[in-house]
């Protein structure tokens, strides 16, 4: 098993695992019920969640085939979404949040 990447708190385990799984797209490929800490993986990014207070951490960066069009589907979700931005035509990114205010970060190559 790889180590997580990324390490989000969540103060709702099982909101957070349906967050990450069902909006975002993550696989869980391992889950701790006795210490409420979940491992998922999204291509290349590994993330963990545990419960507990969020604080300000790393960024996890996932690769998505269209910036734009997962904004708007998140928006429609009700997700927190930043702004598309384009950095000189090569990459296309967005920050989105989770409901404990944990910052993912989709990109999409050019």
């Amino acid at each position: 098993m790889n180590a997580p990447r990324v390490w989000y708190l969540v103060r709702d385990f099982d909101r957070g695992r349906d967050f990450y799984k069902r909006v975002l797209g993550f696989d869980e490929t391992y889950v701790d019920w006795h210490d409420k800490w979940s491992q998922m993986e999204q291509g290349e990014m590994r993330i963990a969640l545990a419960e507990g207070e969020p604080v300000d951490c790393g960024v996890a960066t996932v690769d998505v085939a269209d910036v734009k069009a997962d904004a708007e589907r998140l928006r429609d979700e009700g997700v927190e979404v930043g702004v598309v931005l384009e950095l000189a035509g090569q990459i296309r990114i967005v920050d989105v949040f989770d409901p404990d205010g944990n910052r993912v970060q989709l990109t999409q190559p050019l």
